[in-house]
């Protein structure tokens, strides 16, 4: 079968441009590792419109419940490898090679796969990935009751993860690399008036130990000589990364357009990317604002302009 339309990714933006798809009566797959992706990282959503408040992992669900109403279906747990336009053998329509070395065919594509947590590159990173080492409060948080355990990043991100572990962690170190802690004011003093938070500025963490579980982290304090600042410790439980994001475009290199943060390259009234046929969406665009709403508004364009490109090369 070759669909009309192959949405790559399944959170706020992809899901959005699979409702708008399918009301246009075009077939459309969506492929995406895990239906919500970054959505489901955030407790309180209090920006979207017609939600006072409401979780991410229920808007996600909502938009999910939408997108099956109309019969669209959704391939959790797909990776795609690369795309290739034209398919071997020729051909006017894209074939997308998955990790699992299955092929899907499509007429169009567009492409809303988001951002991946950026890692700090330091030992034992890796080897306590979920044993310990997390990047989700929302999801992990409540496992840390009693413990000490450290947030990595002084931003916002940072500081409302500290904000959710002051719940159930008996000590919060913030860790952040620059000279002061960057996220906002209210934040911080929110913080600081629960008794449980300790900022520590100029740290540049260099290790994570531990046996079969996380026991602590090792910093280099920064603030007396940026060079040969003396390496310190905290006995912690567990640690929480919060330092960036990084836009899920490895499986895109030499396809289409990226600018220098890896961010797919789009026209701003059309959602299309360099290739013709294939649109983006979300916040791996190159779209200036990294909002819920805006991704799904922005899911919304690629949806219609994917259709006006189809009816036009049909």
């Amino acid at each position: 079968m070759i669909y009309d339309v192959v949405i790559i990714g399944g959170a706020s933006a992809g899901l959005t441009a699979a409702i708008y798809t399918a009301r246009k009566k075009l077939s459309t797959v969506i492929l995406t590792k895990q239906v919500g992706g970054q959505s489901l990282l955030t407790d309180t959503i209090e920006n979207f419109p017609g939600f006072e408040t409401i979780s991410g992992r229920e808007l996600i669900e909502k938009m999910q419940a939408q997108v099956e109403k109309y019969g669209v279906e959704i391939m959790e747990g797909a990776e795609v490898e690369e795309i290739e336009n034209p398919p071997a053998g020729g051909g006017k329509d894209f074939l997308i090679k998955l990790k699992n070395q299955s092929t899907i065919e499509a007429r169009s594509i567009i492409i809303a796969t988001g951002k991946n947590p950026r890692w700090l590159g330091i030992p034992g990173e890796k080897e306590f990935e979920n044993k310990g080492v997390v990047f989700c409060t929302t999801c992990d948080a409540p496992l840390f009751g009693g413990k000490n355990v450290a947030v990595v990043g002084g931003g916002n991100s940072g500081l409302n993860s500290a904000l959710d572990l002051v719940k159930y962690a008996n000590k919060i170190y913030v860790l952040e690399f620059g000279p002061k802690i960057i996220g906002d004011e209210l934040l911080q003093e929110k913080l600081r008036q629960s008794g449980k938070v300790e900022f520590i500025v100029n740290a540049d963490p260099k290790e994570i130990k531990g046996t079969n579980f996380v026991e602590k982290i090792i910093y280099k304090d920064k603030s007396a000589n940026r060079r040969t600042g003396k390496e310190k410790e905290l006995l912690v439980g567990g640690v929480f990364i919060n330092i960036g994001w990084i836009p899920a475009t490895d499986f895109l290199k030499g396809f289409i357009d990226l600018n220098e943060e890896r961010e797919i390259v789009i026209n701003p009234k059309t959602n299309e990317t360099s290739v013709p046929g294939v649109f983006a969406a979300g916040d791996v665009t190159d779209v200036k604002y990294k909002q819920c709403v805006i991704a799904a508004g922005e899911g919304a364009k690629a949806a219609l302009s994917a259709y006006n490109y189809l009816v036009s090369n049909s």
